[in-house]
């Protein structure tokens, strides 16, 4: 069990690097099980253990947002003009998570219907690299376009429902392909229709929270919570090391993009895009 716990270590460092990086964390946890594999858990855990994993970096957004999310206070000039309990939330941050949840819809459809079929078509190594590369050449292009775009938006409080659809759409392609990136092709939908950096990955981090939670319940109940005991253990542990790591990422990434393009993100995925489909033709990896 030790071994495993460490392999899980490894996973939840990869998962909270990766996951916040416009870098596909599926992708990555989907390639690194390819040479590094759990001894004592079964192939369903593993299926469920790459998705709920993500339930640490979850909490992560969370803790360094709260004040920004959290919709309860008591500042009247802040709160929803009328009675009862509506009136002790924050209406700002209300219409906030009305956007989000408007932008998680086309996910969550295709996703409940269609979750295992894309399993079966996209997971593998081939389409994890295709992937990699299209959004990697995408980051570059985007960011060429970019340089155009006058009036940019600082803020979430400038994000249409119109915006959140088209950022929600961007979503989905990551919820079909793995190796997209959820982050990613958020950023990118958002930086199509000018936003900022900053403001298009701390919408990201937002979606995040009901995008994963939504994914994480729903493999935790096909799996059925019958975890042994060593499943229960590496699972925490994967989730705690995400966590951590996240905290980390999400501050580096956040301070990174105040002087820093996404470029370098997407060469790298190009590169990697390129080693996986060179490791697929020699047959190291499946």
């Amino acid at each position: 069990m030790f071994i495993d716990i460490l392999k899980s270590i490894l996973f939840g460092v990869v998962e909270g690097i990766t996951e916040w990086l416009p870098i596909s964390s599926t992708g990555h946890l989907i390639l690194v099980e390819q040479f590094v594999k759990f001894q004592e858990v079964s192939p369903e855990f593993w299926d469920m253990f790459q998705v709920v994993i993500q339930f640490g970096a979850i909490l992560a957004v969370v803790l360094l947002y709260w004040k920004k999310i959290w919709p309860i206070t008591t500042n009247k000039k802040e709160t929803i003009k009328t009675t009862g309990v509506l009136s002790y939330f924050n209406k700002n941050i209300m219409i906030l998570w009305s956007k989000i949840l408007v932008a998680c819809v086309p996910a969550a459809i295709i996703g409940v219907f269609f979750d295992e079929l894309f399993e079966k078509l996209f997971y593998n190594p081939v389409c994890i690299a295709i992937a990699l590369i299209v959004f990697g050449i995408a980051f570059i292009i985007v960011e060429n376009i970019k340089r155009k775009h006058k009036n940019l938006k600082e803020n979430n409080s400038q994000i249409t429902y119109k915006d959140a659809i088209i950022i929600g759409i961007f979503q989905l392609l990551a919820a079909i392909f793995p190796g997209t990136s959820r982050s990613g092709a958020t950023i990118i939908g958002g930086l199509l229709i000018g936003l900022s950096r900053p403001n298009a990955a701390e919408f990201t981090f937002y979606l995040a929270i009901p995008t994963m939670l939504g994914a994480s319940l729903l493999k935790l109940v096909k799996f059925g919570f019958a975890f042994t005991s060593t499943e229960l253990i590496i699972l925490l542990v994967g989730m705690v090391v995400s966590f951590l790591v996240s905290v980390l990422v999400i501050k580096f990434l956040m301070n990174y993009i105040k002087k820093h393009n996404f470029k370098p993100f997407g060469y790298y995925r190009i590169a990697l895009g390129i080693v996986v489909l060179l490791f697929a033709y020699f047959g190291l990896v499946h």
